[in-house]
Protein backbone atom coordinates (compact mmCIF):
# COMPACT_ATOMS: atom_id res chain seq x y z
CA UNK A 1 0.00 0.00 0.00
CA UNK A 2 3.33 2.19 0.17
CA UNK A 3 5.00 1.61 -3.11
CA UNK A 4 5.01 4.87 -5.39
CA UNK A 5 3.12 6.83 -2.76
CA UNK A 6 5.99 8.64 -1.83
CA UNK A 7 7.81 9.62 -4.97
CA UNK A 8 4.09 10.77 -6.24
CA UNK A 9 3.41 13.30 -3.46
CA UNK A 10 7.14 15.03 -3.78
CA UNK A 11 6.28 15.52 -7.53
CA UNK A 12 3.08 16.90 -6.48
CA UNK A 13 4.80 18.91 -3.67
CA UNK A 14 7.85 19.82 -6.51
CA UNK A 15 5.11 20.89 -9.08
CA UNK A 16 3.31 22.97 -7.06
CA UNK A 17 6.62 24.79 -5.67
CA UNK A 18 7.52 25.99 -9.42
CA UNK A 19 4.23 26.39 -10.14
CA UNK A 20 4.09 29.30 -7.15
CA UNK A 21 7.58 30.49 -7.27
CA UNK A 22 6.74 31.23 -11.54
CA UNK A 23 3.35 32.37 -10.25
CA UNK A 24 4.73 35.00 -7.44
CA UNK A 25 7.27 36.39 -9.93
CA UNK A 26 4.20 37.09 -13.02
CA UNK A 27 2.22 38.87 -10.50
CA UNK A 28 5.10 40.68 -8.97
CA UNK A 29 6.08 41.90 -12.62
CA UNK A 30 2.52 43.53 -12.97
CA UNK A 31 2.67 45.24 -9.82
CA UNK A 32 6.87 46.41 -9.95
CA UNK A 33 7.93 47.33 -13.08
CA UNK A 34 11.56 44.64 -12.53
CA UNK A 35 13.69 47.95 -13.74
CA UNK A 36 11.23 50.79 -13.80
CA UNK A 37 10.27 49.93 -17.32
CA UNK A 38 7.21 47.51 -18.54
CA UNK A 39 9.03 44.99 -19.62
CA UNK A 40 7.77 41.39 -19.85
CA UNK A 41 9.62 39.56 -16.65
CA UNK A 42 9.72 36.63 -18.58
CA UNK A 43 11.60 38.14 -21.53
CA UNK A 44 14.68 37.05 -18.79
CA UNK A 45 14.16 33.77 -18.60
CA UNK A 46 17.81 32.15 -18.76
CA UNK A 47 17.93 33.69 -15.36
CA UNK A 48 14.30 33.04 -14.40
CA UNK A 49 15.43 29.76 -15.32
CA UNK A 50 18.37 29.32 -12.86
CA UNK A 51 16.14 30.98 -10.18
CA UNK A 52 13.60 27.60 -10.89
CA UNK A 53 16.68 25.38 -10.55
CA UNK A 54 18.33 26.91 -7.71
CA UNK A 55 14.74 26.57 -5.88
CA UNK A 56 14.68 22.75 -6.90
CA UNK A 57 18.44 22.65 -5.52
CA UNK A 58 17.93 24.15 -2.55
CA UNK A 59 14.23 22.14 -1.71
CA UNK A 60 16.26 19.11 -2.17
CA UNK A 61 18.86 19.52 -0.19
CA UNK A 62 16.83 20.82 2.70
CA UNK A 63 14.54 17.51 2.19
CA UNK A 64 11.08 19.78 1.43
CA UNK A 65 10.60 16.86 -0.98
CA UNK A 66 11.33 14.09 1.63
CA UNK A 67 8.16 12.51 2.83
CA UNK A 68 8.48 11.83 6.61
CA UNK A 69 5.59 9.83 8.22
CA UNK A 70 6.38 11.24 11.70
CA UNK A 71 7.30 15.04 11.60
CA UNK A 72 5.89 17.71 13.71
CA UNK A 73 3.99 20.48 11.51
CA UNK A 74 6.75 23.39 13.30
CA UNK A 75 9.80 21.56 12.12
CA UNK A 76 8.32 21.35 8.48
CA UNK A 77 7.48 25.12 8.33
CA UNK A 78 11.04 25.94 9.96
CA UNK A 79 13.05 24.14 7.46
CA UNK A 80 10.76 26.03 4.51
CA UNK A 81 11.70 29.11 6.08
CA UNK A 82 15.62 28.14 5.56
CA UNK A 83 15.16 27.09 2.32
CA UNK A 84 13.08 30.20 1.77
CA UNK A 85 15.86 32.18 3.26
CA UNK A 86 19.13 30.46 1.49
CA UNK A 87 16.99 31.00 -1.78
CA UNK A 88 16.05 34.71 -1.35
CA UNK A 89 19.64 35.23 -0.94
CA UNK A 90 20.59 33.37 -4.09
CA UNK A 91 18.36 35.18 -5.94
CA UNK A 92 19.37 38.38 -4.48
CA UNK A 93 22.79 37.44 -5.26
CA UNK A 94 21.97 36.87 -9.06
CA UNK A 95 20.43 40.83 -8.69
CA UNK A 96 23.22 41.78 -8.50
CA UNK A 97 25.97 39.62 -10.40
CA UNK A 98 24.22 39.74 -13.55
CA UNK A 99 25.39 43.19 -15.45
CA UNK A 100 21.87 44.32 -16.74
CA UNK A 101 20.24 42.70 -14.47
CA UNK A 102 15.86 43.67 -14.93
CA UNK A 103 15.33 42.44 -11.32
CA UNK A 104 15.10 45.40 -8.48
CA UNK A 105 15.34 44.92 -5.06
CA UNK A 106 11.40 45.87 -4.75
CA UNK A 107 10.60 43.45 -7.46
CA UNK A 108 12.33 40.71 -5.89
CA UNK A 109 11.13 41.12 -2.37
CA UNK A 110 7.47 41.81 -3.58
CA UNK A 111 7.78 38.75 -5.17
CA UNK A 112 8.76 36.28 -2.52
CA UNK A 113 6.82 37.98 0.24
CA UNK A 114 3.74 36.50 -2.09
CA UNK A 115 5.85 33.15 -2.68
CA UNK A 116 6.31 32.75 0.94
CA UNK A 117 2.88 33.63 1.87
CA UNK A 118 1.63 31.19 -1.04
CA UNK A 119 4.02 28.12 -0.59
CA UNK A 120 3.21 28.02 3.16
CA UNK A 121 0.26 27.37 2.80
CA UNK A 122 0.51 24.44 -0.05
CA UNK A 123 2.51 23.02 2.15
CA UNK A 124 -0.36 23.22 4.83
CA UNK A 125 -2.83 22.02 2.51
CA UNK A 126 -0.70 18.88 1.41
CA UNK A 127 0.32 18.15 5.00
CA UNK A 128 -3.53 17.85 5.75
CA UNK A 129 -4.70 16.37 2.82
CA UNK A 130 -1.96 13.32 3.83
CA UNK A 131 -2.48 13.09 6.92
CA UNK A 132 -6.74 12.83 6.27
CA UNK A 133 -5.85 10.56 3.57
CA UNK A 134 -3.87 8.23 6.23
CA UNK A 135 -6.56 8.19 8.49
CA UNK A 136 -8.86 6.98 6.23
CA UNK A 137 -6.58 3.91 5.79
CA UNK A 138 -5.06 4.85 2.52
CA UNK A 139 -0.95 4.94 1.95
CA UNK A 140 -0.41 2.97 5.25
CA UNK A 141 2.56 0.75 6.22
CA UNK A 142 2.20 -2.83 8.41
CA UNK A 143 4.09 -3.31 11.19
CA UNK A 144 4.44 -5.55 14.05
CA UNK A 145 6.37 -5.17 17.80
CA UNK A 146 8.75 -7.65 18.95
CA UNK A 147 8.35 -7.17 22.85
CA UNK A 148 4.87 -6.64 24.22
CA UNK A 149 6.41 -5.01 27.36
CA UNK A 150 5.99 -1.41 28.70
CA UNK A 151 7.94 0.48 25.52
CA UNK A 152 6.67 -2.12 23.01
CA UNK A 153 2.96 -1.35 24.49
CA UNK A 154 3.94 2.62 24.42
CA UNK A 155 4.90 1.88 20.96
CA UNK A 156 1.23 0.53 20.40
CA UNK A 157 -0.40 3.18 21.99
CA UNK A 158 1.31 5.43 19.83
CA UNK A 159 0.12 3.56 16.52
CA UNK A 160 -3.78 3.86 17.79
CA UNK A 161 -4.07 6.80 18.74
CA UNK A 162 -3.11 9.10 15.61
CA UNK A 163 -4.22 7.07 12.16
CA UNK A 164 -2.77 10.29 10.28
CA UNK A 165 0.75 8.87 10.47
CA UNK A 166 -0.41 5.80 8.49
CA UNK A 167 0.67 2.63 10.31
CA UNK A 168 -1.14 -0.38 10.44
CA UNK A 169 -0.58 -2.44 14.04
CA UNK A 170 -0.80 -6.05 13.23
CA UNK A 171 0.61 -7.64 16.66
CA UNK A 172 3.29 -8.23 19.07
CA UNK A 173 5.65 -11.12 19.17
CA UNK A 174 6.76 -11.92 22.78
CA UNK A 175 8.54 -15.08 24.01
CA UNK A 176 6.90 -14.53 27.40
CA UNK A 177 3.79 -12.47 27.37
CA UNK A 178 2.52 -13.92 30.58
CA UNK A 179 4.82 -11.86 32.22
CA UNK A 180 3.84 -8.69 30.90
CA UNK A 181 0.89 -6.42 32.16
CA UNK A 182 -1.33 -7.21 29.27
CA UNK A 183 -1.50 -10.66 26.96
CA UNK A 184 -3.07 -8.82 24.23
CA UNK A 185 -2.24 -8.83 20.33
CA UNK A 186 0.43 -11.18 21.16
CA UNK A 187 0.57 -13.17 17.60
CA UNK A 188 3.01 -15.80 19.33
CA UNK A 189 6.77 -16.43 20.34
CA UNK A 190 9.35 -14.33 19.00
CA UNK A 191 10.58 -17.05 16.38
CA UNK A 192 7.17 -17.25 14.63
CA UNK A 193 7.38 -13.77 13.14
CA UNK A 194 9.79 -14.87 10.44
CA UNK A 195 6.75 -16.21 8.50
CA UNK A 196 3.98 -13.82 9.77
CA UNK A 197 5.95 -10.62 8.24
CA UNK A 198 6.25 -12.89 4.80
CA UNK A 199 2.86 -13.81 4.91
CA UNK A 200 1.02 -10.68 6.03
CA UNK A 201 3.60 -8.10 3.78
CA UNK A 202 4.86 -6.51 6.92
CA UNK A 203 6.88 -3.39 5.87
CA UNK A 204 8.65 -2.69 9.56
CA UNK A 205 9.24 -4.46 12.10
CA UNK A 206 10.21 -2.44 15.70
CA UNK A 207 11.92 -4.47 18.12
CA UNK A 208 11.53 -3.81 21.83
CA UNK A 209 13.44 -6.29 23.91
CA UNK A 210 15.88 -6.04 26.66
CA UNK A 211 19.38 -6.16 26.17
CA UNK A 212 19.62 -9.81 26.85
CA UNK A 213 18.05 -11.04 23.82
CA UNK A 214 20.71 -9.92 21.40
CA UNK A 215 21.27 -12.62 19.82
CA UNK A 216 17.48 -12.78 18.45
CA UNK A 217 17.73 -9.39 17.92
CA UNK A 218 20.67 -9.85 15.37
CA UNK A 219 18.96 -12.58 13.82
CA UNK A 220 15.89 -11.00 13.30
CA UNK A 221 17.55 -7.95 11.97
CA UNK A 222 19.72 -10.26 8.92
CA UNK A 223 16.39 -11.94 8.14
CA UNK A 224 14.09 -8.73 7.88
CA UNK A 225 17.63 -7.19 5.65
CA UNK A 226 17.29 -10.47 3.22
CA UNK A 227 13.56 -9.62 3.07
CA UNK A 228 13.60 -5.78 2.34
CA UNK A 229 11.81 -5.41 5.81
CA UNK A 230 12.89 -2.26 7.52
CA UNK A 231 14.03 -3.59 11.31
CA UNK A 232 13.72 -0.22 14.15
CA UNK A 233 14.80 -0.61 17.59
CA UNK A 234 13.14 0.97 20.22
CA UNK A 235 15.98 1.74 23.42
CA UNK A 236 14.57 0.76 26.79
CA UNK A 237 16.11 3.78 28.38
CA UNK A 238 12.44 4.92 29.74
CA UNK A 239 13.10 3.25 32.88
CA UNK A 240 15.45 5.85 34.15
CA UNK A 241 14.58 9.10 31.51
CA UNK A 242 11.10 9.20 31.36
CA UNK A 243 10.49 11.87 28.59
CA UNK A 244 12.34 12.45 25.26
CA UNK A 245 15.57 12.74 24.56
CA UNK A 246 18.12 13.22 21.47
CA UNK A 247 20.82 10.74 19.92
CA UNK A 248 23.90 11.96 18.54
CA UNK A 249 26.83 10.49 17.15
CA UNK A 250 30.41 10.14 18.10
CA UNK A 251 31.78 8.49 15.27
CA UNK A 252 29.32 5.47 14.74
CA UNK A 253 29.16 5.06 18.45
CA UNK A 254 24.85 6.62 19.34
CA UNK A 255 25.30 8.10 22.17
CA UNK A 256 21.72 9.43 24.17
CA UNK A 257 21.53 13.30 25.26
CA UNK A 258 19.16 13.52 28.50
CA UNK A 259 18.15 16.70 27.18
CA UNK A 260 18.48 19.30 23.75
CA UNK A 261 21.20 22.19 24.49
CA UNK A 262 20.69 24.35 21.37
CA UNK A 263 22.92 26.86 23.01
CA UNK A 264 25.66 24.32 23.19
CA UNK A 265 26.31 24.80 19.32
CA UNK A 266 28.86 27.45 18.85
CA UNK A 267 26.88 29.71 16.09
CA UNK A 268 23.89 29.69 18.78
CA UNK A 269 25.81 31.13 21.11
CA UNK A 270 27.68 33.63 18.82
CA UNK A 271 24.30 34.68 17.49
CA UNK A 272 22.78 35.17 20.79
CA UNK A 273 25.96 37.37 22.11
CA UNK A 274 25.64 39.55 19.44
CA UNK A 275 21.98 40.28 19.72
CA UNK A 276 22.71 40.51 23.14
CA UNK A 277 25.43 42.67 22.77
CA UNK A 278 23.11 45.03 19.95
CA UNK A 279 20.57 44.98 22.45
CA UNK A 280 21.68 46.60 24.98
CA UNK A 281 23.93 48.95 23.70
CA UNK A 282 20.39 50.11 21.99
CA UNK A 283 18.78 50.15 25.24
CA UNK A 284 22.14 51.99 27.21
CA UNK A 285 22.09 54.71 24.59
CA UNK A 286 18.30 55.48 24.09
CA UNK A 287 16.66 54.62 27.06
CA UNK A 288 19.17 54.45 30.09
CA UNK A 289 20.82 57.28 28.80
CA UNK A 290 18.33 59.84 29.96
CA UNK A 291 16.46 57.68 32.90
CA UNK A 292 19.57 57.55 34.92
CA UNK A 293 19.37 61.18 35.90
CA UNK A 294 15.98 60.96 36.74
CA UNK A 295 15.75 57.44 38.66
CA UNK A 296 19.38 58.49 40.81
CA UNK A 297 17.37 61.72 41.53
CA UNK A 298 14.51 60.22 43.04
CA UNK A 299 16.10 57.57 44.51
CA UNK A 300 18.50 60.00 46.27
CA UNK A 301 15.62 62.13 47.69
CA UNK A 302 13.43 59.32 48.76
CA UNK A 303 16.45 57.18 50.61
CA UNK A 304 20.30 57.36 52.05
CA UNK A 305 22.17 55.27 50.25
CA UNK A 306 23.96 54.70 46.62
CA UNK A 307 21.77 54.49 43.53
CA UNK A 308 22.79 50.99 42.81
CA UNK A 309 22.71 47.73 44.69
CA UNK A 310 24.89 45.21 43.99
CA UNK A 311 24.56 41.28 44.91
CA UNK A 312 26.62 38.23 44.61
CA UNK A 313 24.05 36.37 42.63
CA UNK A 314 24.75 32.53 40.66
CA UNK A 315 25.41 32.93 36.82
CA UNK A 316 25.98 30.23 34.52
CA UNK A 317 27.89 27.14 35.42
CA UNK A 318 27.01 28.66 39.31
CA UNK A 319 29.62 31.18 38.59
CA UNK A 320 29.10 33.98 41.24
CA UNK A 321 28.72 37.65 40.11
CA UNK A 322 27.82 40.91 41.06
CA UNK A 323 24.52 41.77 39.64
CA UNK A 324 23.16 45.36 39.34
CA UNK A 325 20.10 47.13 40.10
CA UNK A 326 18.45 50.02 40.91
CA UNK A 327 18.54 49.84 44.84
CA UNK A 328 14.90 49.87 46.11
CA UNK A 329 14.95 49.27 49.96
CA UNK A 330 16.46 50.95 52.25
CA UNK A 331 20.11 49.71 53.39
CA UNK A 332 20.06 47.09 55.47
CA UNK A 333 21.85 44.03 56.66
CA UNK A 334 19.48 41.07 55.50
CA UNK A 335 19.63 42.39 51.90
CA UNK A 336 21.82 39.72 50.87
CA UNK A 337 20.10 37.17 52.84
CA UNK A 338 16.35 37.83 52.91
CA UNK A 339 14.11 38.07 49.84
CA UNK A 340 11.62 41.30 49.19
CA UNK A 341 8.30 40.21 50.11
CA UNK A 342 4.64 41.97 49.32
CA UNK A 343 4.39 45.25 51.42
CA UNK A 344 8.29 44.81 52.54
CA UNK A 345 8.70 47.58 54.68
CA UNK A 346 12.29 47.71 53.48
CA UNK A 347 10.88 49.15 50.37
CA UNK A 348 11.36 52.80 49.32
CA UNK A 349 8.24 54.74 47.97
CA UNK A 350 10.52 55.08 44.51
CA UNK A 351 11.46 51.22 45.05
CA UNK A 352 7.68 50.04 45.07
CA UNK A 353 7.60 51.64 41.47
CA UNK A 354 10.72 50.65 40.16
CA UNK A 355 10.25 46.34 40.98
CA UNK A 356 6.27 47.14 40.02
CA UNK A 357 7.27 48.20 36.54
CA UNK A 358 11.07 46.08 36.56
CA UNK A 359 13.00 49.44 36.14
CA UNK A 360 14.94 48.65 38.56
CA UNK A 361 16.43 45.84 36.42
CA UNK A 362 17.71 48.20 34.02
CA UNK A 363 21.33 48.60 35.32
CA UNK A 364 21.92 45.05 34.35
CA UNK A 365 22.30 45.28 31.21
CA UNK A 366 25.65 46.35 32.00
CA UNK A 367 26.21 43.16 32.84
CA UNK A 368 24.89 41.42 29.60
CA UNK A 369 27.75 43.71 27.71
CA UNK A 370 30.10 42.48 30.38
CA UNK A 371 29.16 38.89 29.16
CA UNK A 372 27.47 37.68 32.64
CA UNK A 373 23.84 37.65 31.95
CA UNK A 374 21.88 37.62 28.84
CA UNK A 375 18.47 39.66 27.50
CA UNK A 376 17.12 36.40 28.08
CA UNK A 377 17.69 33.45 30.68
CA UNK A 378 16.52 32.04 33.81
CA UNK A 379 16.92 34.72 36.20
CA UNK A 380 19.65 34.66 38.77
CA UNK A 381 19.43 33.98 42.99
CA UNK A 382 21.09 35.05 45.56
CA UNK A 383 23.83 32.53 46.49
CA UNK A 384 21.66 31.71 49.23
CA UNK A 385 18.64 30.84 47.70
CA UNK A 386 20.69 28.52 45.02
CA UNK A 387 22.16 26.72 47.50
CA UNK A 388 18.68 26.32 49.67
CA UNK A 389 16.54 25.75 46.24
CA UNK A 390 18.97 23.23 45.07
CA UNK A 391 19.05 20.64 48.36
CA UNK A 392 14.69 20.85 48.25
CA UNK A 393 13.80 20.67 43.94
CA UNK A 394 15.21 18.12 41.92
CA UNK A 395 16.58 19.68 37.81
CA UNK A 396 17.16 23.42 40.46
CA UNK A 397 20.54 23.11 39.10
CA UNK A 398 20.28 22.52 35.38
CA UNK A 399 18.67 26.24 34.79
CA UNK A 400 22.67 27.12 35.68
CA UNK A 401 23.79 25.48 32.20
CA UNK A 402 22.23 28.51 30.87
CA UNK A 403 23.48 32.54 31.23
CA UNK A 404 21.20 34.18 33.74
CA UNK A 405 18.83 36.73 32.32
CA UNK A 406 17.61 39.97 32.48
CA UNK A 407 14.25 38.61 31.81
CA UNK A 408 13.05 34.87 30.97
CA UNK A 409 10.17 32.68 30.15
CA UNK A 410 8.93 31.77 33.69
CA UNK A 411 8.94 35.55 34.00
CA UNK A 412 7.00 36.20 30.62
CA UNK A 413 4.89 33.78 31.86
CA UNK A 414 3.80 35.45 35.57
CA UNK A 415 6.52 33.67 37.56
CA UNK A 416 8.26 36.21 39.28
CA UNK A 417 8.45 37.93 43.07
CA UNK A 418 8.73 35.76 46.38
CA UNK A 419 8.70 31.85 46.25
CA UNK A 420 7.43 30.98 50.10
CA UNK A 421 5.64 27.74 48.46
CA UNK A 422 8.43 25.70 47.22
CA UNK A 423 5.48 23.87 44.25
CA UNK A 424 6.25 27.85 42.77
CA UNK A 425 9.73 27.38 42.57
CA UNK A 426 9.34 24.31 40.87
CA UNK A 427 7.79 25.84 38.41
CA UNK A 428 9.43 28.22 37.54
CA UNK A 429 12.21 25.95 37.15
CA UNK A 430 9.95 24.10 34.59
CA UNK A 431 9.37 27.26 32.40
CA UNK A 432 13.53 28.18 32.59
CA UNK A 433 14.49 24.40 31.76
CA UNK A 434 11.69 24.37 28.76
CA UNK A 435 13.63 27.37 27.41
CA UNK A 436 17.17 26.19 27.71
CA UNK A 437 16.07 22.99 25.74
CA UNK A 438 14.44 24.65 23.60
CA UNK A 439 16.01 28.15 22.79
CA UNK A 440 15.80 29.52 19.00
CA UNK A 441 16.33 33.70 18.23
CA UNK A 442 12.32 33.20 17.60
CA UNK A 443 11.66 32.12 21.02
CA UNK A 444 13.84 35.15 22.91
CA UNK A 445 11.99 37.50 20.74
CA UNK A 446 8.91 36.49 22.21
CA UNK A 447 9.87 36.70 25.59
CA UNK A 448 10.99 40.49 24.77
CA UNK A 449 7.86 41.38 23.71
CA UNK A 450 5.52 39.74 26.51
CA UNK A 451 8.25 41.05 29.40
CA UNK A 452 7.37 44.97 27.59
CA UNK A 453 3.45 44.29 27.72
CA UNK A 454 3.84 43.29 31.52
CA UNK A 455 6.15 45.82 31.86
CA UNK A 456 3.54 48.43 30.33
CA UNK A 457 0.50 46.54 31.92
CA UNK A 458 2.26 45.88 35.24
CA UNK A 459 3.09 43.18 37.22
CA UNK A 460 0.83 42.01 39.99
CA UNK A 461 3.38 39.44 41.42
CA UNK A 462 6.44 42.31 41.13
CA UNK A 463 7.62 43.13 44.89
Amino acid sequence: MTKGYSKFTSLVLLSGDIFLLNGALFIASLEVSPSGNRISTFSYYPILLLVNLLWVLIAVLFGEYTIYRVKKNEIIFFDLLKALAVHLLSFLSLAFLFTGSPFSTQYILTSYTIFCVSVSFWRLFTVSVLKWYRSKGFNYRRVIVLGAGPVGQAMREFFATDFSYGYRFLGFFDDDPSKHASEQHVLGPINDCKKFVIENQVEEVYIALPDSAGDKVRDIITYCDKNLIRVKIIPDFMRYIPKKVNIDFYGSIPVILIRKEPLEKTYNRMAKRIFDVLFSIFIIVLVFSWLLPIISFLIKITSKGPVFFKQKRSGELNREFLCLKFRTMQENKDADIVQATKDDQRLTSIGKFLRKTSIDELPQFFNVLKGEMSVVGPRPHMLKHTEEYAKIINGFMIRHFAKPGITGWAQANGFRGETKDPSLMRRRVLYDVFYIENWNFIFDIRIIFLTIWKMVKGEKNAV
